[in-house]
Order: structure tokens, then C-alpha cells, then sequence
């Protein structure tokens, strides 16, 4: 019976860490948020039936039964196999503190696995059971442990990229934030002001406190003259933490609106949160707000957009599939732009682009020359043409009012007319709600409807029923690639354009 206690502990810490690695990744992915991984734990039960079902079995190891121990053994050797994390879209970066957290975790099986050896049998089967059951668990373990440590390198981090940005007090930094639209703007008002300047932004998604931490220490230099950073946040006071590092002097505000709403509860919450960077901007800088906002900051402002009474006034917006052309008034004249950009929101976004670098000093005719240089951002929609389709990747919105452009934008081509999406998460209690009209809305522009997984989608659904949608136009998929093969099929005398509207990340 030693020998196959033995055997049962090969197999389950072959099972522990499969499931540790699996858990490691959701908990970077939960930006090693402890609530949001208890959150992903719960939502996600019946991916561990195993541990579950061990769980329930353990108190039988107290009867000292060969058949027990044999059942138990079997179980593990079936289950096993079934633990293989499934291959990721952003697959788990070992990063130093993913390191420091598998160190102590290695330790904590170590101990685990030394006293199932040293226990008396019946008491060393039901440790194995309780250890295997609630590795799940391992991972929040290590982290409450490593949390000591892990705060006094991030004090550090921290400290270092202040004095890395006191050391520079020629630099200008420029704060964008919005509930979306921001990371569109830091590409954009990146490429405008390099027509003067030297300028480091924040990389891909870097927007939060640590990621901005991040930029600064490795990718600040003497020689760099203005910091676009784009601050994210999930809970209030998350931008007041990094506008107390960077101190800010300008700040743009893109847009406001329902998103995060599972960790924010409330719309209020969310403007108190974007609104603290403009409460940071002193004296002698400014905020710069889409004139959708209603609010109004204490600070001095200039508002972009259609409305008469905005500083920088976008007109005359014309959209094609070869990119959009519009006009700005601004404080010192009118000029045309040109893009390849398209959608009416992506020209708010370049508007505010324009309105900051203007103010910046880069003059109207650069700004026209520059606006041709830009690109379209990866996945926000970014146009695609594909052989015998056009595809407009939105894969990063995941908002009711990004949703609503995506689809006024789509409306727009003379085509077969195509969306794929799993809908929106993040919305709290206001989620069934925002999908189920997010069905309605389609309904009344899309050709050809495909929507990925049965469960996620199933309110768009709903909608897209109750606005009278034709069955036969509709497809669930289990995964994006089965539904982009049915789009595929579709037999058409027009042009398929196909609308990508989010693509949800490995933690849902």
C-alpha cells in the first residue's frame, strides 16, 4: 500500500502543478487581483470537477480500505491528462514575481509532499486528497506569503521611476484616460507630436500603476521630451496612484461610460475615477475633454468635438473604405485632415490628438502631414482587407457605446453586411442588459449574425429574437475559429465585411 500511496503523490503533484501553472496564469491575467481571481474561481467551478470530486472522497482514505486507495489512485490517473492548461491567446509571462510566487510554491509542495511520506497511511491518503483538492488555491497562498516582499519591491519600483522622472523637469507629461478611446489616443497623439518632439508613450496595454512603473525605468531617457501615458483603472483611486508618480500637466479625457462596471458598481464611480487625473492637472496646464463629457473640471479645459461651443470643432467627417477626411476649427484656423482611420469616433480621437499637439506647438500644416503617417491601432478598428473579404478588427472593444460606433461604422458599407462577437463582459449586474441590446442594434444593420459561445452570447441572442432577426442568419459558435469558418461559407454577390467586436481574453 506504501508503494501505491507513492504512486498516487507522483500523480497528484503532476496534477498540482498543471493546475498551479493554470492558476498562475488566470491570476496575472486578474492582474494579481485577489478578489478577481476569488471571482474566477467561483464563475469557473466546473473546471475542477476533479478537485472536487477528491475532495468529497477523502474522508474515505480514513477507512483503510485497499479498494479506497486503489479508487483513489485511478481517479488521479484519469484526471491528470484532463488538467492540461488549454493553449492561450497571451499565454503566462514568468515574470519576476511570477517566479518568486513558483519558489514559494515549490516549497509549500515540498512540505506538502513530505508529510503524505511521513504520515501513517490513512492520515498521508487524506493529506494527499486535501493537498490535491485545494491546489486551486496554491496560488493565493503564495501570494499572501510573497505579499511582504512584493510590496517593498514594488515601494522600490515605485520610488526609482519618481526619481527617474524628477531627475528630467523639462520633461512634459501628457495623462490620457477614458473608459475608451485611450490607448487609440496615446498612439495618435504619439505620432503628431513627433513631427516636434522626442516622445516616449506607454507600450500596448502598460496602463496601469506597475506597467507605467514599468515604462519609465526601462524606456525613459534623458533625450525624451514628453510622456504620453495612458492610465487604466478598475477601482476608484487607481489613477490618483499614478498621477501622484508622473505628476502630470496635461491630461485628456477621451470618453465615459459604462465599462468595469463588476468592479466600479456605478456610473458615478467610474467619472470620480477618470475625472481624478483632470483634478491633478496644476494650475498652468490643461485638460482637454471630448464634449460628450457633461462634467466639467475645476481646471483650465478646452473641450473637442461637433459641439459650437468647443475649442477644436470637428465637421464635414466623410468616411469611405479608403479612410476618412474631416475638418477641425481650432483657436488659430481651419484645416482638412486626411486618414486612413475609420469610423466617426476614431476622428473624436484624432480631434483630441489634434487639440493637445496643437497646444504643444506643433503648428496646423505638420499636423496634416503627420495625421497621414498615422496607422491604425491593432484590433480597434483596424481595417483588413482579406481576399474576398474586408474585415474591421474591433477585437479590443468590449463597451456598449464602442459597440454602438462599431456597428454605425459597419452600416455604412455597401456590402454583406457580417459580425462575430462573444459580446461584452465586465458590466456587472447592467451585462444581460447592455448584450441584449446590443442584439437589438444589430438586428437592424448585420446580414449574417455569428456569435461565439452558447452560454456568453446568449442575451445577444435574446435581442437579436426579439427585434424579429431571421433564424437562419444567425450562428453560435463554440470559438472563433468555427465561426469564422461558417462566415466563410456564406454565399454572397456582395462583399463581405466582417466586424470582429471583441475577442474575450483567456480568463473568461
Amino acid at each position: 500500500m506504501f508503494l501505491l500511496l507513492h504512486v498516487s503523490l507522483v500523480l497528484a503533484l503532476a496534477g498540482v502543478v498543471l493546475t498551479l501553472v493554470r492558476t498562475m496564469h488566470m491570476f496575472q491575467l486578474n492582474s494579481y487581483k485577489m478578489n478577481a481571481q476569488l471571482n474566477w474561481l467561483k464563475k469557473n467551478t466546473g473546471k475542477f470537477r476533479a478537485h472536487l470530486l477528491i475532495l468529497l472522497l477523502s474522508g474515505l482514505a480514513f477507512t483503510g480500505s485497499a479498494v479506497v486507495y486503489w479508487l483513489l489512485t485511478a481517479l488521479l490517473l484519469f484526471f491528470i491528462p484532463l488538467l492540461r492548461p488549454p493553449k492561450a491567446k497571451k499565454p503566462l509571462v514568468y515574470t519576476p514575481r511570477v517566479r518568486r510566487m513558483l519558489v514559494t510554491a515549490a516549497v509549500l509542495l515540498a512540505a506538502w509532499a513530505l508529510a503524505v511520506e511521513l504520515l501513517p497511511l490513512t492520515c498521508g491518503y487524506f493529506v494527499l486528497c486535501l493537498g490535491f483538492a485545494a491546489s486551486p488555491l496554491l496560488v493565493l497562498l503564495a501570494n499572501v506569503i510573497n505579499m511582504p516582499v512584493e510590496r517593498a519591491f514594488v515601494r522600490y519600483y515605485i520610488n526609482d521611476a519618481r526619481n527617474m522622472l524628477r531627475s528630467l523637469p523639462g520633461l512634459t507629461v501628457v495623462g490620457i484616460t477614458g473608459s475608451y478611446g485611450k490607448t487609440s489616443v496615446k498612439y495618435y497623439l504619439s505620432t503628431l507630436l513627433r513631427a516636434r518632439f522626442n516622445v516616449l508613450m506607454t507600450p500596448e496595454s502598460y496602463n496601469t500603476t506597475l506597467g507605467v512603473v514599468r515604462t519609465i525605468r526601462e524606456g525613459l531617457r534623458p533625450t525624451h521630451e514628453v510622456f504620453v501615458c495612458e492610465m487604466g483603472a478598475r477601482n476608484i483611486g487607481d489613477i490618483r496612484e499614478i498621477c501622484e508618480i508622473v505628476r502630470p500637466k496635461y491630461a485628456i479625457l477621451t470618453a465615459i461610460g459604462e465599462q468595469h462596471l463588476e468592479s466600479f458598481k456605478t456610473l458615478a464611480n467610474i467619472v470620480k475615477t477618470k475625472f481624478e487625473l483632470a483634478d491633478s492637472i496644476p494650475a498652468d496646464g490643461k485638460v482637454f475633454l471630448n464634449d460628450r463629457i457633461e462634467r466639467r473640471p475645476a481646471q483650465p479645459f478646452a473641450a473637442y468635438g461637433v459641439s459650437e461651443e468647443s475649442a477644436y470643432r470637428v465637421r464635414d467627417i466623410r468616411v469611405s473604405r479608403q479612410g476618412t477626411s474631416f475638418r477641425v476649427a481650432t483657436p488659430d484656423g481651419e484645416a482638412e485632415f486626411q486618414t486612413r482611420l475609420i469610423g466617426e469616433h476614431n476622428v473624436m480621437n484624432l480631434t483630441g490628438a489634434i487639440a493637445v499637439a496643437h497646444t504643444l506647438g506643433v503648428p496646423l500644416d505638420e499636423l496634416q502631414s503627420q495625421m497621414r503617417k498615422i496607422e491604425p491601432v491593432p484590433h480597434r478598428m483596424q481595417l483588413i482587407e482579406n481576399g474576398a473579404m474586408t474585415i474591421i478588427d474591433d477585437a479590443y472593444n468590449s463597451n456598449p457605446s464602442g459597440c454602438r460606433a462599431a456597428l454605425k461604422t459597419l452600416a455604412m458599407f455597401d456590402a454583406c453586411k457580417v459580425l462575430i462577437t462573444p459580446g461584452m463582459v465586465e458590466l456587472g449586474a447592467k451585462q444581460d442588459e447592455c448584450n441584449c441590446e446590443f442584439g437589438r442594434e444589430a438586428a437592424a444593420v448585420c446580414d449574417f449574425v455569428a456569435l461565439v459561445g452558447e452560454e456568453q452570447a446568449r442575451p445577444i441572442l435574446r435581442g437579436l429574437r426579439e427585434a424579429g432577426y431571421p433564424e437562419e442568419n444567425i450562428f453560435v459558435a463554440g470559438g472563433f475559429n468555427e465561426a469564422m469558418a461558417k462566415v466563410n461559407s456564406i454565399q454572397s454577390e456582395k462583399r463581405k465585411v466582417v466586424l470582429l467586436e471583441n475577442d474575450l481574453p483567456d480568463n473568461y
